[in-house]
C-alpha cells in the first residue's frame, strides 16, 4: 500500500456512495451524478498500472468492467458507455465506467468535457440508486457482495 495512496487509505471514494465489492474491485456511484449512473470501479489492491497486473487479473479485471458496463445499459438505456482509465490525479487503478443518455447535451465529448455544475444525489434518490444498482450487480457479476 502506498501511504500518500488516497484509495488504499479508504479516503477515496466516499463510503457512503459504495456499491459493493466486486472481486478485484469495489464499486461506487461517482458523486457527480450529471451523467446519471456515473460509476467509478476501483482495484483493491495498490496498482498505478495494467501492466503490473498479471494476466489472470488483467482479464478478471475487464470481466467486472464490462459486467457493470452492462448493468448500466441496461439500467439506464445508455446508448454509449464511456470507459475512462486515467490515474493522472489519483495514481490508483480505477475505472470510470459512464452511461451516456439519449439525452447527452455533448454525446461527442468525453465527460471531463462537458460543462456542468455537479450534481448530488439526495440521500433518498441515492439511496435508490444504490439498491437498483445492487440488485442489478447480484443478478449479473458472479461474486458480487453489497458492502
Amino acid at each position: 500500500m502506498s501511504p500518500i495512496c488516497k484509495a488504499c487509505q479508504g479516503a477515496w471514494p466516499a463510503p457512503e456512495y459504495r456499491l459493493g465489492d466486486c472481486g478485484l474491485t469495489r464499486a461506487y456511484l461517482f458523486d457527480d451524478q450529471y451523467f446519471e449512473g456515473w460509476t467509478v470501479l476501483v482495484l483493491k489492491q495498490h496498482a498505478t498500472e495494467l501492466f503490473q497486473l498479471s494476466a489472470a487479473e488483467r482479464a478478471r479485471l475487464m470481466e467486472e468492467v464490462s459486467a457493470v458496463a452492462l448493468v448500466l445499459a441496461e439500467t439506464y438505456r445508455a446508448r454509449k458507455i464511456n470507459y475512462e482509465l486515467l490515474g493522472n490525479q489519483l495514481p490508483h487503478i480505477h475505472w470510470h465506467v459512464v452511461p451516456r443518455g439519449q439525452d447527452d447535451p455533448a454525446p461527442a465529448e468525453p465527460v471531463w468535457r462537458v460543462p456542468h455544475l455537479p450534481v448530488s444525489l439526495a440521500s433518498d434518490a441515492l439511496a435508490i440508486q444504490l439498491t437498483t444498482l445492487r440488485e442489478a450487480l447480484g443478478r449479473t457479476l458472479t461474486g458480487f457482495r453489497v458492502g
